[in-house]
């Protein structure tokens, strides 16, 4: 006698089913609650950031010089007449002209000089290269009030007191060593065989130079040239002494001018701040989009 099992085709299909599977997460795809909490914490520094600008435009519509001490007044009484009175009242516009032509000059000068000393340390092998960097490292570790007086008596000997160049070149002396330290990391991580390629064109070292290797080192180039400008447009020490002539200062000489021995006009300095942060915002916006661009993008391709 044979017995048969009779399986039940409901259980079988209970067997069968199964919970629909979680759907997977993409590789680099984070979780909704990390989500908020980096965007949380992305926005409290924005926030932090943005605070001291918002505040210092606040403050420089307040009409009377103490309104920083109540600025829940500045509301009732917001004006323009701090930015009029800075227009046309003081030498801003003379201000400007002496910090265009310093911050330019200084930025011009200044990331030429670096770009080639930093290709030369990079490519040539000439004696006393390496030791030739750490000179310019040094210079670095000089303080202001070590260099004022040296610096100082040289300039007066050139007779370049008060003269435009004479600051530049003072500058440079600041600048030059560090985008040099900077260029020559740059020009480090472009293939040598570009430069090779060039030579094999018939291009002469400038040349490779100038039609191969500069194209290929814009970001450095932005860096630099955006290293050179902020130094020379905030520096205060150099530029308070060497240069004598209101109508010279440049835009951090003239700020101070704004506070004496006995009064302070804080609400005339919070507008000639808000006016003086313009061109570094206009300078910003045309060197941002190259410094976080690859170095060598599409340099080697093919």
């Amino acid at each position: 006698m044979s017995t048969t099992t009779v399986e039940n085709p409901v259980n079988k299909q209970d067997s069968v089913t199964t919970a629909a599977p979680r759907k997977a997460r993409r590789r680099g795809e984070n979780s909704r609650a990390t989500s908020l909490v980096s965007h949380g914490i992305l926005i409290a520094a924005s926030l932090i950031a943005l605070f001291p600008v918002a505040w210092l435009l606040f403050l420089s519509l307040g009409p009377d010089k103490d309104d920083y001490l109540h600025p829940g007044g500045i509301w009732k009484k917001m004006t323009l007449d701090n930015y009029t009175y800075v227009l046309q009242e003081t030498k801003f516009f003379d201000w400007l002209g002496s910090t265009l032509i310093v911050t330019l000059g200084t930025t011009l000068i200044g990331v030429i000089i670096a770009a080639t000393t930093g290709y030369a340390v990079s490519r040539m092998r000439f004696p006393g290269y390496k030791k030739f960097m750490w000179v310019l490292l040094v210079t670095q570790m000089f303080p202001v009030a070590v260099l004022m007086v040296p610096m100082y008596q040289i300039l007066s000997e050139l007779q370049l007191i008060d003269n435009y160049l004479g600051l530049i070149l003072v500058y440079c002396s600041t600048t030059v060593p560090y985008c040099a330290w900077l260029m020559k990391g740059y020009f480090d991580t472009i293939p040598f065989e570009i430069d090779e390629a060039g030579r094999v064109d018939g291009l002469s070292p400038f040349g490779t130079f100038g039609r191969l290797i500069l194209p290929l080192a814009k970001p450095g180039l932005a860096v630099a040239a955006f290293y050179s400008f902020l130094t020379a447009f905030g520096e205060v020490a150099f530029a308070s002494t060497f240069m004598l002539s209101d109508t010279k200062y440049t835009f951090a000489v003239g700020l101070q001018t704004f506070v004496s021995e006995h009064d302070a006009q804080r609400n005339l300095m919070a507008a000639t701040a808000v006016l003086i942060a313009i061109p570094v915002s206009a300078f910003f916006y045309f060197v941002q989009k190259n410094l976080v661009t690859g170095l060598t993008a599409g340099g080697t391709k093919g």
